[in-house]
């Protein structure tokens, strides 16, 4: 039965533990490049196949809960895990039928691949958590480096994920404008210069008329 569980733990954490979480970064990624270059496929088909392989696991670990475990779904970790299980496959349909760029149904596809996305990492993160609590009430052995280790792992990606939106303005903070005010851009002023040499010079006018009357 350890050994099960201990199989069963591994399986779940690779699933929504690692790979769902990082190919959620690599989509995230994919955003800076221009769509259609090699950089954003490459980004795109490397999101899909880690989430493919994500699905793949959790029904790995599904199957064998259900084979090897007594599922009585008294405790929050068998509530979770079923709740999870459903909503995997719900975004995997919905992810085959992703609408192309330009129709009315992108954005909201968009909206509910997403917020299933993250819900399903933030719920599968909680219960990689909750499996550490039922896995030490049934083996009694402790599960402190486990918890470290993971909580280390989370933390990281976490940065990461937040990091990204901050990297290209923290590069924009080294540039500077010389002499000039934040306000002007390079462009600004010469065509300002132009501006100022296709005005007509009014004294030129006054005295030409001044001398015209004299």
């Amino acid at each position: 039965m350890t050994y099960d569980i201990t199989i069963h733990g591994i399986l779940l954490w690779a699933s929504l533990g690692f790979l769902f979480p990082v190919g959620i970064l690599i989509i995230r990624m994919s955003s800076r490049e221009a769509p259609g270059s090699a950089r954003f496929k490459a980004f795109f088909y490397l999101h899909v196949i880690l989430q493919i392989l994500s699905v793949l696991l959790a029904t790995a670990g599904a199957v064998m809960s259900i084979k090897k475990f007594e599922n009585s779904f008294d405790n929050s970790h068998q509530r979770l895990g079923l709740a999870l299980y459903v909503v995997i496959w719900v975004q995997v349909f919905i992810g085959f039928f992703r609408p192309k760029r330009g129709k009315k149904e992108r954005g909201m596809w968009y909206m509910l691949h997403w917020i299933l996305g993250t819900i399903i990492s933030l719920v599968g993160i909680i219960n990689v958590y909750t499996g550490f609590i039922a896995y030490n009430r049934k083996t009694s052995r402790s599960t402190t480096l486990w918890t470290i280790l993971f909580t280390a792992e989370v933390s990281f990606i976490a940065f990461f994920y937040l990091f990204q939106d901050k990297w290209e303005y923290m590069q924009k903070q080294g540039v500077t404008l010389g002499d000039l005010p934040i306000t002007l851009s390079n462009q600004e002023i010469p065509e300002r210069f132009n501006q100022k040499e296709m005005l007509p010079e009014p004294c030129g006018k006054r005295n030409a008329l001044v001398n015209l009357f004299d």
